[in-house]
Formats: structure tokens, C-alpha cells, sequence
């Protein structure tokens, strides 16, 4: 029992004690914000000078983890037991062991290794169609035909695969890709042998079901990272992009002199199916719904969410208001540059190495897959330097603009050297050189489409895939012509060195890293 008296007797766990100041005793709300420095207690019992009503905190284990930073303590109701949360200010940036170990990387791991088979899916045809245009008899501009078959595909689900995943999120809608893919794959040997039609058609769903993957890999790092971690964590997840380019061709020679023009299809077609076993039962969709993840790396990811952050509603895109706005295009315009030099450089460099400079087939995919090894590899650091521009108090508008002027002005004065290269070494150092600049890219309008738009950054991103479809189309086929007319697979490198100048100047004027408001008109 307690007398009025005990009541109002100062203590060391009082309200006074702790604030020190009295004032605050009339001022007590639901929500109490106590210092961490403070005493830790166990069922200590806090009163105030104005009621007798008692609130009881129960604490199991007090740490202290910086005692200039509060934690905050909701009590529900008067039985009820406190529950912590932090501030996005309070909760402490993990190590660098913290965060490679940490679950959301193994996510976004995952997420690597399927971009990776995506990617070497589509590049085993730039190098099987050299023996194939030899055994049919294509001429170039036909064999530009047929790869670009695949952007046929890719040209069709950008956009309705970006709204399924903002709808069911990117688990589900990423594994039915992945397998979808696969098949296709597996099937293209069988499809070469049976008709041209069948081939076109293979590759065609090849590219409708790769439509997919980037909308996925967004959605994925948008629910699993806070905004000062996307950028590496991009980078992490293009990595693989890219090494699926060096892995598919370095290995796609090596394979179909074991096992045919066919070997290197099963291979990779096989290895999706695997994946699509792992990611089912090893993944989450969002952090809250994994079983794996620690309480600590789960407060941390909710509390550098912002509010609404990743709002979804069965509701259809609102189109004509997200191509009312400047900053769309800027994603637009930049998209469809990324796509025509990505696919350009994808496509013809093996033949680009083999015309010019007269090396035969495994040379020519050896050069062409050393610089996509060193894009994963820049990429990854181009992340980690962009997150920490931010987290040093650089603008997001301003960091997005640095590392998107890299991406694209880096990579047009490569291919300008790359132009005037004598020898297939110093060609392969100017394109490697032009692929490592081109991965800031991915930290600059990749990123900035879950900036923008949270709610509708799969459906943007699947708007903007389609334009970089066309605009990929119209290089790999207008490649092909462009050769066969003027005779010069430089003048073509120079024409695509001039539109990467013309699309960073355009970045630069009407891309902003602030959220943009695409539900109500102008």
C-alpha cells in the first residue's frame, strides 16, 4: 500500500528523477521518451505527482547502444507491456559483416544468380549464331534479325509484368519467369533443328519471360532496403546481370565444342529449373514474412522505411499521369540509351572482334566477356560510393545526376578510343574500360525509379523497359544495316558515342531523387 505522501516522494525511478524536471509530470502522454542513458531497472513502478495511476515497465534486458540517442516505448493500455521502436536516426548503420551476412543480402544474392542465368540466356545466341549463319547461310543483316528476335518478346511484358509484381511482389512473378525462361532455353536447340519459325518463336518467349526480371530485382531491393543501402545493393544484384555475361561467353564455346550448338542451351536451360527450386523455398517476399531474419535486422529495415513507402492497391496504373511528368522521360530517355549500348555491345561484339580484328571464335568471346567481368565488378564499388554520398549528406537528386553522368559520358568517350584502337588488346581495354564506367549507370536512373514512384516503380520500370526495347531493337537490327551500307562498324560505335553525350545532357535537366506525386493530376 502507498499513502499520498509515499506518492509524491521524489525517487530515483520518479518522473523528475528521469526528465529532471517537474514540469514534465503533467505532461506524460501515452508515448514516454526516456534516455537510454538512464538507469536500467527491472519492474520498476513510475508515478506522478497528479494521479496515482501506475505504469509498470518491465524490462528483461537493458543495453545501452549510444547514450545520446532515445528509444521510444508505446503502452497500449494500462496491462499492457511496452514495445520498442526506433527512429530512423536511432538505429545504428550495420558493420560490413552485419550486412553481408545479414539475410536481405542473401535475398538480394539470390536475385544476382537469377539475373546472371538471364543473362547468359540471352547472350548464348551471340555467340551460337556464327556457326549457325554459317551452316543456314544468313547474311548479317538477317543474323541481326534473329538475335533480335528475343527483343521481340522482351518488347511485350515489361509493362504487364511491372504491375503484376507491384500487385503479388517480386517472389512469385520472379520464379515463374525464371522457369518460364529456362524452358525456352532448353527448348532452342530443338527449335533451331526443327524450323526458323520455331526458333524465332522460342527466342521470342525467351524474351517475354525475361521481361520480368529487372521489374522483379526493384521490387525485391525496394522492400528488403532502406534507401541508404540500394545502391550497393543494385550493384550486388547487377553483378550477376553482368557476370552472366562473361560466364555465358566464356563457357557457350567451351560447351558447344563438348556437346554441339545445343550443349550450352540445356546447360543453362537446366540450371534455371534448379534455381526456381532454391528461391521457392529459401526466400521471402518481404522481410516480415521471413523466418530466417533477425528481430535486429528486421527493426532495422522497418525503421528506415518511410511511411507508405510500399503502398499497392488492385488498381489500375495511373499512365497518362506518369507520362504527364518530366522525370518519367528523364527514366525513359535514359532507360532506352542504357538498352541500345547494353545490347549493342552485347550482340556484336564477338562479330565486332572477329571482323575487325580477325580473331577466331573463342577469342572474340574472351574479349567480349572481360568487360562485363569488370562491370560486376565496378558496379558493386559504384554502389557502396553512391550510398555513402548520401549518407554524407549529398543530395539524392545530386548523386543520382553524378553517377548517371558517369554511366553515360564515361562509356562515349571509351567508344571513341575504342574507334581509333589498332589492336584487339588495346580495343578490349577500351571496351572494358566503356562497360566498368557504364555500371554507375545502374546507381543512377536504376535506383531512381523506386525513388519516385515506390508504389508504382514496377509498372515505371516496365514503361521504361519497353522504350529501352525498342530503342534495343533498333540498334541490334539497325546495326546489321548500318554495316552492310556504309561498310564501318566504327561509324556506328561514333553514332552511339554521340547519343550517350545527348541522353546525359537530358538526365541532368529533368531527373530529380525526390518522391514524385503521380496520384493526383497537374
Amino acid at each position: 500500500m502507498y499513502s499520498p505522501a509515499a506518492v509524491n516522494r521524489p525517487s530515483r525511478f520518479s518522473p523528475a528523477a528521469i526528465f529532471q524536471n517537474p514540469r514534465e509530470i503533467r505532461n506524460i502522454k501515452p508515448l514516454h521518451v526516456f534516455s537510454e542513458s538512464s538507469s536500467c531497472c527491472s519492474n520498476s513502478t513510475l508515478r506522478t505527482s497528479s494521479t496515482t495511476k501506475r505504469i509498470e515497465f518491465q524490462h528483461e534486458e537493458c543495453r545501452v547502444r549510444n547514450s545520446s540517442r532515445f528509444r521510444k516505448f508505446r503502452v497500449l493500455s494500462d496491462d499492457a507491456q511496452p514495445t520498442a521502436s526506433f527512429d530512423e536516426d536511432e538505429a545504428s548503420e550495420p558493420s560490413f559483416l552485419e550486412f553481408i551476412t545479414s539475410e536481405r543480402v542473401k535475398v538480394v544474392a539470390m536475385v544476382a544468380l537469377a539475373l546472371a542465368l538471364c543473362n547468359a540466356d540471352r547472350v548464348v545466341m551471340s555467340v551460337a549464331i556464327v556457326p549457325l549463319s554459317q551452316s543456314r547461310g544468313w547474311s548479317q543483316s538477317f543474323a541481326g534479325v534473329v538475335q533480335s528476335s528475343f527483343l521481340w518478346g522482351y518488347l511485350i511484358s515489361p509493362i504487364a509484368g511491372g504491375t503484376l509484381v507491384d500487385y503479388y511482389g517480386g517472389k512469385i512473378v520472379m520464379a515463374c519467369g525464371v522457369a518460364l525462361w529456362s524452358m525456352a532455353t532448353f527448348l532452342t536447340p530443338w527449335a533451331a533443328e526443327s524450323s526458323l519459325l520455331a526458333l524465332l518463336c522460342m527466342r521470342t518467349l525467351l524474351g517475354v519471360a525475361e521481361g520480368v526480371a529487372l521489374p522483379c530485382m526493384n521490387n525485391m531491393i525496394a522492400r528488403w532496403f532502406p534507401q541508404s543501402e540500394r545502391s550497393r545493393a543494385v550493384g550486388l544484384a547487377m553483378a550477376g546481370f553482368q557476370l552472366g555475361s562473361a560466364i555465358g561467353l566464356t563457357l557457350s564455346p567451351i560447351l558447344m565444342s563438348q556437346g554441339g550448338v545445343g550443349g550450352p542451351f540445356i546447360i543453362f536451360g537446366l540450371s534455371g529449373f534448379l534455381w526456381v527450386l532454391v528461391w521457392v523455398s529459401a526466400t521471402s517476399s518481404t522481410p516480415e514474412r521471413s523466418p530466417q531474419i533477425t528481430k535486429y535486422e528486421l527493426e532495422y529495415i522497418q525503421s528506415r522505411r518511410k511511411k507508405g513507402q510500399m503502398k499497392t492497391g488492385k488498381i489500375i496504373p495511373p499512365f497518362r499521369r506518369l507520362l504527364s511528368k518530366l522525370p518519367t522521360w528523364s527514366l525513359i530517355v535514359a532507360n532506352s540509351m542504357h538498352s541500345w549500348g547494353f545490347f549493342v555491345i552485347l550482340s556484336w561484339m564477338p562479330i565486332y572482334f572477329k571482323t575487325i580484328y580477325h580473331v577466331d571464335l573463342r577469342q572474340a568471346a574472351w574479349f567480349s566477356a572481360v568487360p562485363w567481368s569488370m562491370m560486376a565488378l565496378v558496379g558493386y564499388f559504384a554502389g557502396v560510393f553512391s550510398d555513402k554520398l548520401i549518407q554524407s549528406g549529398m543530395t539524392v537528386t545530386l548523386t543520382r545526376k553524378i553517377m548517371q553522368s558517369i554511366g553515360f559520358v564515361g562509356p562515349g568517350i571509351a567508344f571513341i578510343g575504342l574507334i581509333m584502337a589498332k589492336s584487339p588488346v588495346v580495343a578490349s581495354a577500351w571496351l572494358t574500360l566503356a562497360v566498368g564506367l557504364k555500371s554507375f549507370s545502374h546507381c543512377g536512373f536504376l535506383v531512381n525509379l523506386q525513388e519516385i514512384a515506390p508504389q508504382y516503380s514496377g509498372v515505371l520500370h516496365g514503361m521504361s523497359n519497353t522504350a529501352g526495347t525498342l530503342a534495343a531493337i533498333i540498334g541490334t537490327v539497325g546495326a546489321g544495316y548500318f554495316v552492310e551500307l556504309v561498310g564501318s562498324f566504327q561509324g556506328f560505335l561514333l553514332l552511339t558515342a554521340l547519343l550517350y553525350f545527348s541522353a546525359s545532357l537530358f538526365w541532368n535537366i529533368y531527373s530529380t531523387g525526390e518522391r514524385v506525386n503521380f496520384d493526383e493530376g497537374n
